[in-house]
């Protein structure tokens, strides 16, 4: 499915990470891939998922560094020449923000979770752009909290439904040079970013116990849909949010 693509992966925290998830979907369907960690602290928890992805391309991506994004895009542009798709699976607020209510959210640390969890994933289309050519995939990681208050997500709710916002106006702007702008929205998942949710214990039960098939999505589920959004499957698709949440969205 994804035979002769090249994609760039941004977000891999550890092997249980949907990022995780999703590379080795990609990988699975014919992909080509560069990874990313955030420093090196965190690379050797990333590098078994590149050694397993075969990745040609690893390298470290904070974005809150200057430089560094565009030197993962030099990279690309020096050893491929062109690139098929972009996974941004990245977010963060500091703590003391994410775990309190939404009218206490400091200045500081709206705008810290503003600018790693959304526009980021405008500097990274901003630099994936040239490297598409002939059309391709962007792809981000939302949440429902974006679309309906979920109990203890707090700011990050508002911060998501700005990062949705975000993929519909640029799947706008670049549908006419055939690059297509997604986000998935997958359930609960056990991972490091999710246990750093208040209460994310009962978040897991709750999912559990009121979507219609009653049991959790894994990081396999959200990869197949990832690599199919980001395939020529999907070459009509864009400005959408898909969730994968064993249907827990439709329930009242």
């Amino acid at each position: 499915m994804l035979k002769g693509k090249r994609g760039l992966v941004v977000g891999i925290a550890n092997d249980h990470s949907i990022a995780a998830g999703c590379a080795k979907a990609f990988r699975e369907a014919g992909a080509e891939l560069a990874v990313t960690y955030v420093n090196e602290k965190s690379k050797p928890y990333v590098a078994p998922v590149a050694t397993e992805v075969d990745a040609p391309i690893f390298m470290p991506l904070d974005v809150e560094i200057d430089g560094q994004m565009e030197a993962v895009f030099d990279t690309v542009r020096s050893q491929w020449g062109q690139l098929d798709f972009v996974l941004h699976s990245i977010a963060f607020c500091p703590k003391d923000d994410l775990h309190g209510p939404v009218s206490q959210c400091s200045k500081e640390g709206f705008a810290k979770a503003m600018d790693i969890s959304v526009h980021s994933l405008i500097r990274l289309t901003r630099l994936a752009v040239p490297l598409m050519p002939e059309g391709g995939s962007i792809l981000t990681m939302s949440y429902y909290g974006a679309e309906k208050v979920v109990d203890h997500y707090n700011i990050m709710g508002p911060v998501k439904s700005a990062l949705q916002g975000t993929v519909r106006y640029l799947a706008a702007e670049l549908g006419p040079k055939h690059i297509r702008v997604n986000a998935l929205s997958p359930g609960p998942v056990q991972t490091r970013a999710g246990s750093g949710i208040a209460h994310f214990d009962a978040l897991i039960d709750e999912a559990r116990r009121r979507a219609p098939v009653h049991s959790l999505v894994t990081i396999e589920d959200i990869g197949h849909v990832a690599a199919g959004l980001v395939s020529d499957l999907s070459a009509k698709v864009t400005g959408d949010t898909t969730y994968v949440d064993g249907g827990y969205h439709v329930m009242a």
